[in-house]
């Protein structure tokens, strides 16, 4: 007999954290370990890339298929064959002898870790309620700034200790260690499968899942490789999108409409609470994750930044997600939606200070890197108000049952924001310092300001549309609270 849930809430919690600790410090451990992986197996510069844009198209395409599972098939068995996988296929990238094995298995990395993370938000759903959910996604918000702080201190100390063979296959290795102990603590601590009602098992709807898969691939391939090749021509992978999204939702909302067991049942788009949160995930994701890409580019190739020192230059952003995210958390139950939209314009007020530092640090150098320090602050504090507050409002009035299915959408629309935010925001950056002559490899730090000026610009514009739709909804909300009373 398994002990009541309610006695391994947190602990459950925490094996939850654990495992998505892994995942991102992986991400952050690994723009750290491309030059060493570059130098060591002779990988050319687009290799180099795709060893991230493997790892990042494979994610996001399988959060809506594996929160499916986890409701139908058990959350605690998907989450830890996500993390059986994501150990393996940590260890074949760590001794892998050549690019080509590298990235395939971080296709494969990117698919484990993608199953992870629905499961997170279904578990989340299902074992807290009220307050108690928001302070759980503000736990886990708060890990979130951790890791992303951490990644790449932890990055440089083991590339450091292992030299430049071995160093960033620690990168790598350390993910086992970490997975190991969160299967162990997850066959104890997470709640295992409720008891099924009567009747057949839920069906897989594989066409769905097929369909949804070619237009998020359709949406994400060109917009993540576009960054690397700069050829406008992959946007024309974008047109089989629509087509292939009208076939899914047709095909969806004749499932929900049958009760015949939809990949996403459109039932959830009924809840404003939700439509509105998984929009605002996508909005705000194009700004934020566009951001931190051409930061690290001008502390880098502008300022002349190793790449420790330039995840040291973001720290600030960081620390800043990580003390506002359990903050705002234990908050966002009692003070709903305006919480988040005050959030998101502290995150204004951050990128406009950022706009301000670049625009008056032509100079460049440290000094230009200590002035952003406390915008990125700024910013990091509006940025831990947003993100887990918004999941936790998303799911309030979703059926946990259907939490991981919900999750997955919230967590597409976030990688789909991620994907189009680093395309729009990297093109800007790029084409301000083509207008002023800037070639490739060349110095130049006024031109390297300039051009962060006007990405910060292209992120602003995403934040304002996010502010707008969030106080768009708190305004028709309020109107229709006296009728509902």
């Amino acid at each position: 007999m398994h002990r009541p849930v309610a006695d391994h809430r947190w602990r459950a919690l925490a094996v939850c954290q654990l495992a998505l600790f892994a995942t991102l410090l992986d991400v952050s451990v690994t723009n750290v370990a491309l030059p060493s992986i570059g130098r060591a197996t002779g990988a050319s510069p687009s290799q180099l890339q795709w060893v991230v844009t493997g790892y990042v198209l494979s994610f996001g395409l399988v959060p809506v298929l594996a929160g499916r599972l986890g409701d139908d098939r058990g959350r605690r068995r998907m989450f830890i064959i996500g993390v059986a996988g994501f150990v393996v296929t940590s260890a074949v990238v760590g001794v892998a002898p050549d690019p080509t094995l590298i990235i395939a298995a971080r296709v494969a990395q990117g698919l484990f870790g993608g199953l992870i993370n629905p499961q997170v938000s279904g578990i989340v759903q299902q074992l807290f309620t009220g307050a108690e959910r928001g302070k759980a996604f503000g736990a886990i918000g708060a890990m979130v700034g951790t890791a992303t702080a951490v990644g790449p201190l932890v990055g440089g100390l083991l590339i450091g200790l292992g030299g430049e063979q071995l160093g960033w296959r620690l990168v790598f290795f350390v993910n086992i260690p970490l997975g190991i102990l969160a299967i162990v603590l997850a066959r104890r601590w997470l709640p295992g499968p409720e008891e099924s009602a009567p009747g057949r098992r839920p069906r897989l709807d594989v066409l769905g899942a097929s369909l949804l898969g070619l237009t998020t691939l359709c949406v994400l391939f060109p917009t993540v490789q576009y960054d690397t090749v700069r050829d406008a021509r992959l946007f024309w992978i974008l047109v089989p999108a629509l087509p292939l999204a009208l076939l899914f939702l047709r095909r969806e909302w004749r499932l929900t409409r049958t009760r015949s067991d939809p990949l996403v049942d459109l039932r959830l788009f009924r809840q404003p609470s939700y439509t509105v949160g998984v929009l605002l995930a996508l909005l705000y994701f194009c700004a934020f994750t566009g951001l931190p890409l051409v930061l690290a580019l001008y502390y880098q190739l502008g300022l002349g930044f190793s790449a420790l020192e330039s995840g040291l230059g973001v720290t600030a952003f960081a620390i800043g997600s990580a003390v506002s995210a359990p903050l705002v958390g234990r908050r966002v139950a009692a003070r709903g939606r305006p919480l988040v939209i005050v959030a998101l314009a502290v995150f204004a007020a951050g990128a406009v200070a950022v706009d301000v530092v670049a625009r008056h640090s032509g100079g460049g150098g440290r000094n230009a890197a200590l002035a952003l320090a406390l915008p990125l602050l700024v910013l990091g504090l509006g940025s831990g108000g947003i993100i887990t507050p918004n999941q936790a409002l998303s799911l309030q009035d979703v059926d946990p049952r259907m939490g991981g299915a919900a999750g997955g959408v919230l967590q597409t629309a976030q990688r789909i924001g991620s994907a189009v935010g680093q395309a729009v925001i990297g093109s800007v950056f790029f084409a301000t310092l083509a207008a002023q002559g800037v070639r490739p490899g060349h110095r130049d730090p006024a031109a390297y300001s300039h051009a962060l000026s006007n990405a910060v610009l292209a992120t602003l514009a995403f934040t304002a549309a996010a502010l707008v739709l969030g106080v768009t909804d708190l305004v028709r909300t309020r109107r229709r609270a006296p009728a509902v009373l």
